[in-house]
């Protein structure tokens, strides 16, 4: 059971759209990495699992994009927690995906 959700959308300072792809699939790679059941979607990641568990990706994916030549980056984070569970994302989004 999980009991959070985040959605994590990561724009990088940068103007090139090939550095930008570059830095958002390190950042998705360190997702990747977590453990964590997550999915890529156009915009953003959702990320499913415990809220500080959670809290702690959404802060490591603020660091990625400076550590990789950005000057600063903008991250749009939507949270959703529920400690008695919450709605997974197969649960969400498994009857448009035949």
């Amino acid at each position: 059971m999980y009991t959070t959700s985040i959605a994590v959308q990561v724009l990088p300072d940068v103007t090139e759209t090939k550095k930008v792809l570059e830095i958002v699939d390190k950042v998705i790679a360190y997702i990747a990495s977590t453990g964590y059941h997550y999915v890529v979607g156009p915009f953003e990641t959702t990320i499913e699992g415990d809220l500080e568990g959670l809290m702690q990706i959404a802060r490591r994916c603020q660091e990625i994009p400076i550590e990789e030549g950005a000057p600063s980056t903008k991250t749009y984070i939507k949270v959703f927690h529920n400690p008695n569970g919450v709605l997974t994302i197969a649960e969400k989004t498994d009857k448009y995906n035949p």
